[in-house]
């Protein structure tokens, strides 16, 4: 692995800001402003812990105006001068840890807005179907509106300049208001903001020119997906001219970027698109641009280093890896590559919190949202701790006790640290997921905790006698419903079959939740034939929407049968018997693999915690995500 990031750390410039690195942290929203949309202390501390990270740390989305598109309650706004004590707060936070920060202004979200107000349309530049209900058509702006908004543009760079902020970034990627503008498959008008690449575009360039106007001397930046994704959606050849406008408008900096809603898994992208996902044309833009280009999307940071060393780009796009380990580029600098926390992808609990209108959190770093009330300070009485269970949220249990001083053993039955997550993350597209395996691995090397593998602990084993605290992690075991010859020779249990059991072409994979689906999806990458059995109406339901999107879309791709609706019967030598909607059928296969599910370690679990000092966490008390066992593991051990 490279030790060497000398160009990712190398100070920047945007206009006349001086960065002290080329990481910049891309706006993401958080859902911890108050209910008026204003920065709270809990948001600013958040932000501010980012500044060792990033050299640029940009906020969320913040609305320059209500005029004519609701507001949602708690989404950020710099609207009136009621914003400008919370801009003044972060400004200073920053500023008093030598970092700087910029604020995302937004027009609005048009066809792209999540509540429909039966009082008022959603506005967009022609009369298109509201993206979550074609029935509802969208109102075009009239001209006159459109010079209102782009006036409040100039007045939310006011505040921003008087707070102190060090830039601006305005949002017009994704196909939100902005972007409605600038791409023909959403304009189709006939005025001077309509036709011509120029005029698609004017928009979006008077705004740049009323945040110049209102912020003189503040660099702007601009955040555009080149590539939407979608038929009828706009292509990189078609953005570079956009692109061109937008320089000549007097950009300072273009954060290049993928997607939209209708093909929103690039917005968010899951572990399943891998590395760099959205550098493919980012070359092209640094070429035909004089002023700076940022490159984003699952970036590494080999891939960052290489990209600007290079000249491929100038400034490394880090968004969600930030949320992980706010220390990202602080760690390159100590030569600390191995200890950044890893972005294991999942979207869980920072995309999909605020899917649902909570705030921001994090699958693997607890402390997301709790900077103040969550930090690892000792314990004012150092204790024994036995913690059973080498899994997520016994790993995460140790490190945190650890941390506070506590004396900490580990006791693992199996020979291997990481619990369900070894077995789970062998594709390639779960790699990150094992990387925090290494990670929690790296970490207790340096901490009072002692490993015991291949240690397998009961209610009358004496290693727990002496211990103060007693945290059970045992996790899950294997469901096995009472089908007909499921025990057989050819049946294989999927944690077994991760693990590198011998398997046919031919395999039909009993359940199609996400162990079964991504099991399936990593068989047919390697060139199996595969077919999944799923009893429910779907594969994965429970995944989050838009992991779900990448998942389905790669199992078509890679031939998968999905049967869903059909429940296995029996299972023989030749294959499994299904029922389903059209009666029974036999399905031919040489291996049979067994993903019903899992069920909480039930008889384990009452025989330790009837212990007084015992409590049980993670799985082994409810089967969940992965991030729910790690932020298990966080409170039950910050708690001692």
């Amino acid at each position: 692995m490279s030790t060497d990031f000398s160009h990712v750390l190398a100070p920047g410039r945007i206009g006349q800001l001086e960065l002290s690195n080329r990481v910049i942290m891309v706006p993401m929203g958080t859902e911890m402003g108050d209910h008026d949309g204003h920065l709270t202390d809990r948001e600013v501390a958040y932000y501010a812990e980012r500044a060792a990270g990033a050299g640029l740390v940009c906020t969320g989305i913040n609305a320059v105006t209500d005029d004519y598109e609701v507001i949602n309650a708690g989404l950020g706004r710099v609207d009136t001068d009621a914003a400008t004590p919370g801009l003044v707060k972060l400004a200073e936070a920053f500023h008093a840890r030598g970092g700087r920060v910029s604020v995302q202004l937004t027009a609005g979200l048009g066809r792209n807005i999540n509540n429909i107000d039966p009082e008022r349309l959603p506005i967009s530049a022609s009369d298109n179907s509201h993206w979550l209900d074609p029935s509802v058509k969208c109102r075009p702006l009239e001209a006159d509106e459109i010079k209102v908004i782009v006036q409040r543009f100039k007045e939310a760079a006011e505040r921003c300049a008087e707070a102190g902020i060090d830039a601006i970034d305005i949002h017009g990627h994704t196909g939100y208001l902005i972007d409605q503008f600038m791409s023909p498959v959403w304009n189709r008008r006939t005025d001077e903001y309509g036709g011509s690449v120029e005029n698609r575009c004017r928009f979006a360039a008077e705004i740049i020119a009323a945040v110049k106007e209102g912020a003189p001397g503040m660099p702007v930046s601009f955040r555009l997906s080149v590539d939407h994704h979608f038929e009828g959606g706009r292509t990189p050849a078609e953005s570079l001219e956009i692109a061109k406008v937008l320089e000549a408008a007097g950009l300072d900096l273009l954060m290049i970027d993928e997607g939209s809603y209708e093909a929103m898994d690039y917005v968010f992208p899951p572990y399943y698109l891998g590395d760099n996902c959205m550098m493919g044309s980012v070359q092209t833009f640094k070429d035909a641009l004089s002023i700076p280009v940022l490159g984003c999307g699952n970036l590494t940071a080999e891939r960052a280093e290489a990209a600007i060393a290079s000249g491929e780009m100038d400034f490394a796009g880090i968004g969600r890896a930030l949320i992980a380990d706010p220390e990202w580029a602080a760690k390159l600098a100590e030569g600390r590559r191995e200890d950044i926390r890893p972005c294991i992808r999942c979207n869980q609990l920072c995309v999909g919190n605020a899917f649902v209108g909570q705030p921001l959190g994090c699958a693997v770093n607890p402390t997301v949202g709790f900077e103040r009330e969550r930090m690892l300070t000792p314990a004012d009485n150092p204790r024994k701790v036995a913690i059973v269970g080498a899994g997520p949220a016994g790993l995460e249990a140790a490190r945190v006790a650890a941390l506070r001083g506590h004396t900490v053993d580990v006791y693992e039955k199996s020979d291997q640290l990481g619990g369900v997550l070894w077995p789970a993350a062998t594709p390639e597209f779960k790699k990150e997921l094992r990387s925090m395996i290494f990670w929690w691995e790296r970490q207790l090397k340096d901490l009072p905790v002692t490993l015991h593998l291949g240690t397998e602990i009961t209610a009358g084993s004496p290693e727990l006698d002496d211990a103060d605290a007693v945290i059970v992690a045992v996790g899950t075991n294997p469901l096995t419903p009472p089908i007909p010859g499921l025990d057989g020779d050819n049946v294989i249990e999927v944690i077994d079959a991760h693990l590198g059991a011998e398997l046919g072409h031919r395999i039909i994979v009993c359940g199609g939740g996400l162990s079964g689906a991504d099991f399936a999806l990593e068989m047919a990458e390697k060139g199996h034939d595969v077919t999944v059995v799923e009893v429910a109406d779907g594969i994965a339901s429970d995944l989050l929407m838009i992991n779900r999107i990448t998942l389905l879309r790669d199992l078509a791709e890679q031939g998968v049968t999905a049967l869903t609706g059909h429940r296995v019967v029996e299972v023989d030598a030749t294959g499994v018997k299904v029922d389903g909607p059209d009666g029974p059928v036999h399905i031919a296969a040489d291996t049979v693999v067994s993903a019903f599910g899992v069920r909480p370690a039930s008889a384990l679990v009452e025989a330790l915690t009837a212990r007084d000092n015992a409590v049980a966490i993670g799985d082994c008390v409810k089967p969940a995500k992965v991030g729910d066992a790690i932020n298990a593991g966080f409170e039950a051990a910050f708690a001692l």
